[in-house]
């Protein structure tokens, strides 16, 4: 596949979901309510949320479950055949990564980190979560940042950014920092908001309402900050063509004009175009847009996606399973699997039991570590190494059909999804 497809289309979601549980379909949101002969699927999502509430004892089920928005995603987005990744949370910041089961064996060095920067750093209710990975020859960065509110505060919201900056750090030694990365996408609540005293919450609905955006936009404290270089002065914005997307009314498509209305959620990108000898490296916008028909929050959530160039030819050395014909329940079952190229196993690598029709990378049924294993002579490829790996007959309890999937770890750190079986029966043995 690597050497054919140029391109992935990723597509961003972000929304202050003000505490609230999903209440409307979010089916629109994803852009999924049409047939998808007439869409062309993403390869990615990740969608960013600020504010899921985080109670303490939210927390210690959700260290073990699923928060209620992630779950809705996911329920939504399984259906079209994508899988989530990866999840980060950071108390009610949530950052969540799709996508489709077609890539997952292409997939390396995905990790996830997180910033605190409330109440200067001791508290997690501002900050920023993120999760980086490679795909096809290039390294992404997604992150999802909530920043101190209120008008006057603009210089903890430069300081917040620059924090993020300096602290937030990951185990690859080429991208160990955020801008390090060939694309970097920013996304979240940033708070950014609107100069002017004598600039009233009733003067901005007033020019809102006749489409008057420019001359707001030319206030905005963002685009000031970044044009002086105080923060986020490495990365880029499309134009917005949108209303505010704070503060509205709840249950209502009118703002609460208690604040003034502003610019708050927002998606900035970064790409380091020259990287590479082989191609030149490009992130083209086809959308960026608020949705007002969502109303459950007093903010509206932001979309944009993006078409990215890749590196076609770039090989991923991974894991060849052998043909399963069939598994059988409450038995000792095995696999045999060629490791192609240069990969090697480690003793931190593992083969989970999957359902077929899996949907996240959380949902394995049982593993092996790949230790466990026997290798087997190849005579006919000396470069391959093949290994056979069991299960217990523990391990399949019920008919269905399945798949087994080769996680690579090293020290801790998921190093790629280095390959998936076909889909195999499993059944009890005739008798």
């Amino acid at each position: 596949m690597a050497d054919k497809l140029k391109h992935l289309r990723i597509y961003f979601v972000t929304w202050n979901v003000a505490t609230k549980h999903p209440e409307q379909n979010l089916h629109q949101l994803v852009d999924l309510t049409h047939s998808t002969s007439s869409r062309t699927l993403p390869d990615f999502y990740f969608i960013g949320l600020q504010e899921v509430k985080a109670q303490p004892q939210n927390m210690v089920l959700e260290m073990f479950f699923e928060d209620p928005w992630t779950k809705s995603f996911r329920e939504i987005l399984k259906k079209y055949d994508y899988v989530k990744i990866r999840s980060q949370r950071l108390q009610g910041l949530v950052l969540n990564g799709f996508c489709l089961r077609k890539h997952i064996e292409h997939l390396r060095l995905i990790e996830a980190q997180y910033t605190r920067t409330g109440f200067k750093g001791m508290w997690g209710n501002k900050g920023a979560v993120s999760i980086r990975l490679n795909i096809y020859g290039v390294s992404m960065c997604i992150v999802n940042t909530h920043l101190t509110p209120h008008d006057h505060l603009l210089a903890d919201r430069i300081m917040d950014y620059n924090t993020i900056l300096t602290n937030h750090s990951f185990t690859c030694a080429d991208t160990s920092k955020i801008l390090y990365h060939d694309y970097v996408f920013w996304i979240g609540d940033l708070n950014f908001r609107l100069n002017g005293e004598n600039l009233t919450a009733t003067d901005i609905d007033v020019l809102v309402k006749k489409n008057e955006l420019k001359c707001l936009l030319e206030k905005d404290q963002l685009k000031m900050v970044m044009q002086n270089g105080d923060a986020f002065a490495e990365l880029n914005e499309n134009a917005i063509t949108f209303p505010p997307t704070y503060k509205y009314e709840f249950a209502s498509q009118e703002f609460d004009l208690k604040r003034r209305p502003s610019w708050t959620d927002r998606i900035l990108y970064k790409v380091n175009a020259d990287v590479y000898d082989d191609v030149k490296l490009n992130a083209t916008q086809c959308n960026y847009r608020s949705h007002s028909n969502y109303i459950q929050s007093d903010h509206k959530p932001v979309t944009g996606e993006f078409d990215i160039i890749i590196r076609p030819g770039v090989e991923d050395h991974g894991v060849e399973f052998q043909p399963i014909s069939e598994w059988f329940i409450d038995e000792e079952n095995s696999v045999s699997y060629k490791l192609l190229g240069d990969a090697r196993p480690s003793s931190g690598d593992w083969i989970g039991l999957f359902h077929n029709e899996f949907s996240s990378l959380d949902e394995y049924i049982v593993y092996e570590y790949v230790g466990q294993g026997q290798t087997l002579p190849t005579s006919f490829e000396p470069n391959a190494i093949t290994e056979r790996i069991y299960f217990s007959g523990l391990a399949l309890r019920s008919p269905g059909m399945y798949r087994l999937v080769y996680v690579a770890q090293r020290q801790g750190n998921l190093i790629g999804i280095f390959g998936v079986s076909p889909p195999f029966p499993g059944h009890h043995r005739p008798t």
